[in-house]
């Protein structure tokens, strides 16, 4: 594919503009507050996918927020490759740890980004990543390269569980049908270590909350003769885990695959260095279930962990109180064959069973999805290898992720067609935390070599 470096270099201050004025948009879709920068943004998208060159773009309203389709269709007997992405955000507290205001991004210099990097929420997660792809549609319409057909679906609701989503694919089947899914939503090893993701874990995100007696108590009056809430809780949370960080729910690992030894040579082969890994977060060990490495223990293995916990009086100074009521957020992540409903029902079963008499709880489900292994000799597989081998210079390694984007088990069970993670962020880039940044290299990479993706599936499937 030619001229791909050369447009990049001539368009390159406006490509970066753009993406900035994107990243002012605070588009919370947790916080309804936020609600009118969320739709601001969705018809943003439309407004670059129309300049891109799609033929048909749409704001499509759904029960939540709107989903953004879009379309170049050239030659209906040539493939379609689907675009999936999202334009919401998560919310940016706790706003005092950010160095610079979330919604205010700024290019600065760091370690590993000599050349600078964005940082804004969402710089990485996801609009960062999802614009590449609006900017090489560009590059291939532009110069007349676009060899087979491209659709475009970015949703407002991927932090919030991609609430209206499952309803959308399976009201327009016909509509989003194609030949492959393309997402970058995920990252790769390091800016000289290309990887594609071949597995994502799936999630199960619950409430927890713990109620005793009918009101706040003095903790002198009634210290010792009633169940504390927040004791209990906390108590209560500590047990889900054994000895050896095993999750202690029964049922939890019925349907857990253990990969062969051989499978987890080949993992080992990934580039990773513990020292790096544990001074990059200024801790001096590392943490998690007996028997695996650190980096199966974040891709291939299960996990529960407490994303919040609140009760009682958190305010200045003391206030002697035992609360009437305690709360909690878990999450747990999960390998493929975990069903993420069936692991909710086990957690809520197990959650009521062991609390003690004295107080109530409730568990109340969030949202979940499935996990996902994508074959590694699939045609969209071997294209995406094809085109990071052009533009890095070397094979990518294929790597299973910790994360989850619960929606890529639904397409394939509702669309029929297998999804390409092709992410260019990095594990140091912040993503969720305070002072998220996108690599301004990673940004022009990615640009660069999504176009030659769609040249060697195109070919490949001939």
């Amino acid at each position: 594919m030619q001229h791909i470096q050369s447009y990049i270099s001539d368009h390159k201050e406006r490509f970066l503009n753009e993406l900035l004025e994107l990243l002012k948009i605070p588009s919370v879709s947790a916080d309804p507050a936020f609600k009118d920068d969320v739709i601001k943004t969705a018809n943003a998208i439309k407004n670059s996918l129309e300049e891109a060159g799609c033929d048909r773009v749409e704001v499509c309203e759904t029960k939540g927020y709107p989903i953004v389709y879009g379309e170049k269709i050239i030659d209906k007997n040539l493939p379609t490759v689907l675009v999936y992405g999202h334009y919401d955000v998560q919310p940016a507290d706790p706003l005092d740890l950010w160095d610079s205001p979330p919604y205010e991004p700024v290019i600065k210099k760091t370690d590993i980004h000599p050349e600078g990097a964005i940082f804004a929420r969402g710089a990485c997660d996801d609009k960062g990543q999802m614009f590449m792809h609006v900017k090489a549609l560009e590059f291939m319409t532009k110069t007349n390269q676009l060899p087979c057909n491209v659709k475009f679906m970015i949703e407002g609701e991927e932090e919030v569980g991609s609430v209206s989503l499952s309803a959308f694919v399976k009201e327009n089947r016909e509509k989003l049908q194609n030949d492959v899914i393309l997402i970058s939503d995920t990252g790769m090893i390091a800016q000289d270590v290309p990887s594609i993701t071949t597995g994502l874990r799936g999630l199960s995100y619950v409430e927890v909350e713990v109620t005793g007696p009918n009101r706040d108590l003095h903790s002198g009056l009634y210290g010792g003769a009633v169940a504390n809430p927040i004791n209990i809780l906390t108590k209560m949370i500590a047990s889900l885990h054994d000895e050896n960080n095993h999750i202690t729910i029964p049922g939890f690992y019925d349907k857990v695959e253990e990969l062969s030894e051989a499978e987890r040579a080949e993992m080992a082969k990934a580039p990773f260095s513990l020292e790096a890994y544990k001074n990059a977060l200024d801790i001096d060990a590392v943490y998690g279930e007996k028997g695996y490495t650190t980096n199966e223990r974040n891709s291939i293995r299960p996990t529960l962990d407490v994303n919040g916990i609140w009760g009682g009086y958190t305010g200045e100074g003391a206030k002697t109180v035992i609360a009437s009521k305690a709360f909690a957020k878990i999450s747990m992540r999960l390998v493929p064959h975990q069903d993420w409903e069936n692991i909710t029902e086990l957690f809520q079963m197990h959650f009521e069973r062991i609390a003690p008499k004295g107080v109530r709880v409730k568990v109340k489900p969030h949202h979940g999805g499935q996990g996902y292994v994508t074959p590694i000799d699939s045609v969209g597989y071997q294209a995406a290898s094809k085109a990071y081998e052009d533009t890095f210079g070397k094979k990518p390694i294929p790597q299973r992720s910790g994360g989850s984007i619960p929606i890529v088990a639904l397409f394939e069970e509702e669309l029929k067609s297998k999804t390409i993670l092709m992410g260019f962020g990095l594990n140091s880039d912040a993503i969720h935390s305070p002072n998220e940044h996108f690599g301004v290299w990673n940004y022009f990479k990615g640009i660069e070599t999504i176009p030659l993706f769609y040249k060697y599936f195109t070919e490949l499937s001939a």
